[in-house]
């Protein structure tokens, strides 16, 4: 079984063409904020990758620009401050930066069940500690289609583990977000069959990257481990 891992919210980069759509405080402010990337989740996506020997398909530029983890169908693909931009517009950034990503990570994983290989695809990505208010009680999310028998059963191993190794690691199932909601891994379970792909969304705490260091670093020890020991297990 191949591994791959995809970050989809890995940095807050503006491209200059755009630069000025984002020229003021509120925006200038969004960027940085977990609305404009999500912390620590391409240094995580990065030391998977290195552990696993496993290939990585990160994207830097700001979701603010336009939503990689989004369909093109969905209401929030373009952000409050590029929603109104012309067709034109929004077509020349979807071409540049949003088709480019999800290609690629769905050629290289149709290149390996073409060669009946089948593929672990984890997204990495981290979660505001508070949202609407209500603070989030888990450190570490793990999403998946609770109707695909082997993405749950991955998803339970990988906790076991974590749990194993950190007892007091907060684990939750399918949260802060549902497995089935819209994203880049759910499009492709529709593309995939559920025999050759299993795709799972990593969700982590942003308590951890914007906290101790120390801290950050332990938590991501745990989950490389944790990773490799289900891995190796399933």
């Amino acid at each position: 079984m191949h591994v791959i891992i995809t970050c989809e919210h890995g940095g807050n980069r503006m491209p200059a063409a755009y630069r000025a759509l984002f020229a003021s405080p509120q925006a200038a402010a969004a960027l940085e904020s977990h609305s404009g990337y999500d912390p620590g989740s391409l240094e995580l996506g990065r030391r998977l990758t290195r552990h696993m020997h496993a290939p990585l398909s990160a994207a830097t530029v700001t979701r603010l620009l336009v939503e990689l983890n989004r369909s093109l169908h969905h209401p929030p693909l373009f952000s409050a401050f590029t929603r109104n931009l012309d067709r034109q517009t929004k077509q020349r950034i979807i071409a540049q930066y949003y088709q480019p990503h999800r290609s690629a990570v769905q050629r290289r994983i149709a290149q390996w069940i073409r060669r009946k290989k089948p593929v672990l695809h984890v997204g990495v990505h981290t979660f505001t500690p508070v949202f609407n208010g209500e603070l989030r009680n888990a450190d570490i999310g793990l999403l998946y289609d609770p109707a695909a028998i082997c993405e749950k059963r991955f998803a339970e191993l990988w906790r076991s583990e974590i749990k194993s190794i950190a007892p007091q690691t907060r684990v939750r199932m399918n949260y802060p977000y549902r497995g089935k909601s819209d994203g880049l891994v759910t499009a492709l379970r529709k593309q995939f069959d559920a025999s050759h792909y299993l795709g799972i969304e990593l969700e982590v705490n942003q308590r951890f990257p914007l906290g101790p260091r120390a801290a950050w670093l332990e938590m991501q020890q745990t989950i490389v481990r944790s990773f490799a020991a289900a891995w190796a297990g399933f």
